[in-house]
């Protein structure tokens, strides 16, 4: 396993060198001078040219990509163009609020949907099942933004249960300003999951030993979690896999409008500002994460299920 690991770690170097160059390429040739954005209308040629020199865009492409990658080496991401401070600095402060806020609505939105997806295939092609995929659907069909809108002005502003907009940087008194953007949070990625989760176990509850266990009399419960929802984890660990990497990087929406100084608010400013080093660094984090999470989900694949062999 070890050898696997290492064999696809190094084989994932190439992708992220691949994401390196096509984010520098379509912000640096496609996105126009970086110096020009941060000078401003007003700007002299001379004070974009001293922007130039002191960023080195003044260099050959050639020659700013290979300083780009030595950054990306050293895990120096260089200045912000906005607010000069060293890019990784400003990672470092802003994924703990990003992660304080992800990482419970994961937890509990796997914990719902998968409970409530097992409620349903149990009761599959009833009442109670279709019910729950008509609130599913439902819940699907409404905006992120009706849910951001509802929850801050009926349950912050007229019922005054929680807080509208702010964070504290305390570890206890931030939960105070993060309830509500988790509810939500869970809210919108409850009824995906739910269909999700539903089907799979539905088709793990139809299979032939399933049949056999609940015709010798085995409990439901013991039929639902051993036979059930043990057979049925790869599904499950691979969607939860596929969240990881957004767990880091926040949520745009959620942050901006809820104040909270994540990386999704960082990121969302550093796109509105052009502040191409921010961007970069975000987006090469969001690739790394994705080649680990990869490594890491085939490794539970070979933990939960004795079948599979990492060669």
């Amino acid at each position: 396993m070890f050898a696997y690991v290492v064999r696809r770690l190094l084989g994932g170097i190439p992708i992220i060198l691949g994401v390196t160059l096509i984010t520098f390429l379509l912000l640096n040739v496609v996105g126009g001078d970086p110096a020009l954005q941060m000078a401003g209308k007003s700007a002299t040629e001379a004070d974009i040219q001293a922007l130039r020199a002191e960023y080195g865009l003044d260099k050959p492409l050639f020659y700013q990509y290979l300083d780009y990658l030595k950054q990306v080496v050293t895990l120096d991401f260089g200045r912000s163009f906005k607010t000069k401070e060293p890019v990784a600095d400003m990672i470092r402060a802003q994924v703990g609020p990003s992660l304080s806020l992800t990482l419970p609505a994961l937890i509990a939105t796997s914990i719902l949907a998968v409970s409530i997806g097992l409620i349903a295939a149990s009761f599959r092609q009833r009442v109670l099942d279709r019910g729950l995929m008509a609130l599913s659907v439902m819940g699907m069909s409404i905006s992120f933004l009706v849910y951001i809108v509802v929850g801050q002005y009926a349950l912050a502003f007229q019922l005054r249960a929680f807080q509208i907009h702010g964070y504290d940087s305390d570890l206890v008194g931030r939960w105070q300003y993060l309830i509500l953007p988790i509810i939500v949070l869970v809210v919108v990625g409850l009824g995906y999951d739910t269909r999700f989760y539903r089907s799979v176990l539905v088709e793990e509850i139809t299979r032939d030993h399933v049949t056999t266990a609940i015709a010798k009399g085995a409990a439901p419960v013991r039929v639902l979690t051993r036979h059930v929802l043990r057979n049925a984890l790869i599904p499950i660990i691979t969607r939860i896999m596929i969240s990881l990497p957004f767990l880091v990087t926040g949520s745009l929406l959620l942050e901006s409008f809820f104040g909270i100084p994540g990386l999704g608010a960082q990121l969302l400013d550093a796109i509105d500002s052009a502040d191409f080093p921010v961007i970069r660094a975000l987006t090469l984090l969001i690739s790394v994460l994705f080649v680990v999470t990869t490594v890491l989900n085939d490794v539970l694949y070979a933990v939960v299920d004795p079948r599979v062999r990492l060669e």
